[in-house]
């Protein structure tokens, strides 16, 4: 397998957590995270990946305290991978790429899973972002200055 070029000394804020989660299976084991996924068994047979390759991204994902182990919650003698804060921090960037994902990678009328509120039924409102006045800013209403 190739090595992948660190972003670690980049100044960029969007270069530099690629090496943390700049992977599709890295989001994707947040992803299932999120939804309550705790065991290696759990991930793999969720996302049919190989062992070894599973292994990777989860030792990548403590690696950068996106994840920890913990002793597996009903007392067995397997381990856990949690979020922590800094992975569940992750959730408005996975809503964002799935709202995405759903505008440009989908037929109008294809199936397809859906994010809703728990407690209204509803799919949460599309994320802005938003200046601190309120405006709603697009990329021309930015820029990025460098050190």
């Amino acid at each position: 397998m190739v090595k992948r070029t660190s972003h670690q000394d980049t100044p960029c804020g969007v270069a530099r957590p690629l090496d943390a989660i700049g992977d599709g299976w890295s989001l994707l084991i947040v992803r299932d995270a999120l939804a309550g996924l705790r065991r290696f068994g759990e991930f793999q047979a969720s996302l049919g990946l190989a062992k070894n390759i599973l292994a990777a991204r989860l030792r990548t994902l403590v690696a950068h305290g996106i994840m920890e182990i913990a002793p597996a919650s009903d007392g067995g003698a397997y381990q856990e991978y949690v979020l922590t804060a800094k992975g569940r921090a992750l959730f408005p960037v996975l809503v964002a790429l799935r709202q995405w994902g759903d505008t440009f990678c989908f037929e109008p009328d294809e199936a397809r899973a859906r994010l809703l509120d728990r407690h209204t039924g509803r799919p949460p409102e599309t994320l802005q972002v938003r200046a601190q006045d309120g405006r709603v800013l697009g990329p021309e209403d930015t820029l990025v200055v460098l050190p």
